[in-house]
């Protein structure tokens, strides 16, 4: 299809508008919800830079499908903008790790497609986070090897670091973000979350996940092609672990 030089410029804006702050409004994008090819070319310039653009609620997104993506937020942005001082990208694959466990208690350990709970409290979240890095400890230690090799997640430093924070006073409701504790580290990860839109802070001490997380996390988060299989490795230790407790008396 030939595009018009004004059809090339109204997408391009539109684009700008997307590339600038990652959503727009529907209303301010009137143009790419009424023209069909219009829509189309804003995708084809988001599909350049390996990203997509994706409707959901009041809101249009546009968010990156590849670590090489320019919009795709780098290791070094995350600990500059979002952790503590000297944080380095262990702090950030425990960040991971955390976010895999939330969605995880909002779509029933990823069995499902759609959210099986409304909201989550911060200290069930912390709860499940325990219970995975006490399972992962339990896990047989040569495939974790491996599969830290095969994924390139350290999933052993991982525990490490999750056990080497403080867990003595992770009953305190209100903690500082300097203290050196889980429910802390969830905090600022929490915040990450909000200001990234993907989940809401609905008070009480609960969280519930947006319309962009739950169409992120339908669309991409559990295809194997973006999570490289983590998310099946974390719930299968899990499962495997059941079933040594289920044959457990023969």
């Amino acid at each position: 299809m030939e595009y018009s030089n004004d059809d090339v410029i109204g997408a391009f804006k539109i684009y700008s508008v997307l590339a600038k702050n990652g959503y727009a409004d529907k209303e301010d994008l009137r143009a790419f919800l009424a023209e069909d090819h219009i829509g189309a070319l804003v995708e084809q310039f988001a599909r350049e830079v390996d990203c997509t653009i994706f409707k959901s609620g009041e809101y249009i997104y546009m968010i990156p499908l590849a670590v090489d993506s320019p919009f795709h937020i780098s290791n070094e942005s995350i600990k500059r903008n979002h952790l503590p001082n000297r944080a380095n990208n262990l702090d950030i694959y425990l960040m991971y790790f955390s976010i895999i466990v939330l969605f995880g208690e909002f779509y029933d350990s990823y069995q499902t497609r759609e959210a099986t709970r409304d909201f989550l409290s911060i200290s069930s979240w912390l709860d499940s986070i325990n219970e995975k890095i006490e399972s992962l400890k339990g896990h047989d230690s040569e495939k974790l090897k491996n599969m830290c090799k095969e994924q390139e997640y350290n999933w052993v430093a991982i525990m490490e670091k999750w056990e080497a924070m403080d867990d003595i006073n992770e009953k305190v409701k209100v903690q500082d973000a300097r203290t050196i504790s889980r429910k802390s580290f969830l905090t600022i990860v929490k915040q990450f979350l909000i200001d990234q839109k993907l989940i809401e802070d609905i008070g009480n001490d609960e969280i519930a996940l947006t319309e962009k997380a739950k169409v992120i996390i339908q669309k991409y988060y559990m295809e194997v092609d973006y999570n490289r299989g983590i998310l099946e490795f974390i719930y299968s230790i899990e499962k495997d672990k059941e079933r040594d407790l289920d044959a457990s008396h023969i």
